[in-house]
């Protein structure tokens, strides 16, 4: 069974920066892509950010808004996801996520973390 465990969320100021980490454990033989998402209040998860772990395809939701920055560490299996100039509106439960993405453009959807609360203040 496959296991993503996020963390580094929190509370900060808006302005700050947080960085959110993933780690993947089980099978990650089958996890070609991991990405990460978000779930605000009255909103549908929305699209953050996807890596392909293999070739390092990166690609954003419109949520990134040039503001947050997926990478990858394969010796670790984790994925992080930096966020810069944060907005009391990217307040929320952020989601990593992991699968098989064998078609250009898809999304990791198959396995998912449980969630990391971020809370950005004014």
């Amino acid at each position: 069974q496959a296991q993503l465990v996020e963390s580094g969320g929190g509370a900060v100021q808006a302005g700050e920066s947080l960085k959110l980490s993933c780690a993947a454990s089980g099978y990650t033989d089958k996890m070609n892509c991991m990405g990460w998402y978000r779930q605000i209040p009255g909103r549908e998860r929305e699209r953050i950010a996807a890596i392909y772990t293999g070739v390092g395809s990166k690609f954003y939701g419109a949520s990134a808004s040039g503001r947050f920055t997926i990478s990858h560490d394969n010796a670790k299996n984790t994925v992080y996801l930096q966020m810069n100039s944060l907005r009391p509106e990217d307040t929320g439960v952020y989601y990593c996520a992991a699968g098989g993405c064998w078609i250009h453009g898809a999304w990791p959807d198959k396995y998912w973390g449980p969630g990391t609360q971020v809370t950005v203040s004014s």
